[in-house]
């Protein structure tokens, strides 16, 4: 199976609301997010960071009735050639599955939700259209497949949220109203605070506080039926 597993987390209680997860981390990005926590699948050596991925196979049929779900993150899992022979190995054990996107690949996402192999789908929106590539490590962004994913995800009728961590060099009430904007009508959207951890990619960042993105907040309400934010007490 042509997938870079770069390991895998056995309980988590917190990647997949309501589910005990199984986390699996898939290698390499089309993203440079500088913020990323998991800079070895970004820019790290994948060749020495890759696992063998029937491990994970074996985990799981021990662990039936104990684990709800498998999520799959990255990195980028729609890199993958093989995502879909995953999830359909996966599904075909009897767990749930969420799969965790940057959306930059509409036409996998498409496949994935067209072929029924997805319970959940979490989606970054890194930013305004404008502050797409400066957000995101890159000179430049096709911002429709950003914008495609978005769309695909909303008509789809699979449950799915949108995100943004929250960075305060990032992200301006310009910006968040924009974001507001992309995502509008969608069942969900979260707003992240930003912690800086040992596996970013690259350090110096500042959260943006409370009172603000509590004001930001505002700006979906009247589109978006639940907005939250996570990581804020």
């Amino acid at each position: 199976m042509r997938m870079i597993i770069c390991g895998y987390e056995k309980f988590s209680m917190v990647d997949y609301d309501g589910n005990i997860a199984c986390t699996v981390f898939t290698g390499g990005c089309n993203f440079r997010c500088p913020f990323c926590h998991n800079a070895p699948l970004v820019i790290g050596d994948l060749a020495q960071e890759q696992m063998n991925g029937e491990e994970v196979f074996d985990y799981l049929k021990k662990r039936k009735g104990l684990v709800d779900a498998v999520c799959v993150t990255g990195g980028e899992p729609t890199l993958q050639p093989d995502l879909a022979d995953f999830l359909q190995q996966v599904r075909d054990m009897g767990y749930k599955t969420k799969l965790d996107t940057n959306g930059l690949r509409p036409d996998v996402v498409e496949k994935i939700l067209a072929k029924g192999l997805a319970d959940y789908v979490a989606m970054d929106v890194k930013n305004s259209s404008k502050k797409y590539p400066l957000t995101v490590g890159l000179d430049s962004v096709d911002i429709s497949k950003i914008q495609a994913s978005i769309d695909i995800l909303n008509e789809s009728g699979v449950d799915h949220e949108f995100r943004t961590t929250l960075i305060k060099e990032f992200h301006t009430d310009e910006d968040m109203q924009a974001i507001a904007a992309m995502v509008k009508n969608t069942p969900r959207y979260f707003m992240q605070k930003y912690k800086d951890i040992d596996g970013c990619i690259a350090h110096g960042y500042t959260p943006v506080d409370k009172a603000d993105a509590l004001r930001f907040k505002t700006y979906f309400e009247n589109t978006v039926p639940h907005v939250d934010l996570r990581g804020y007490n």
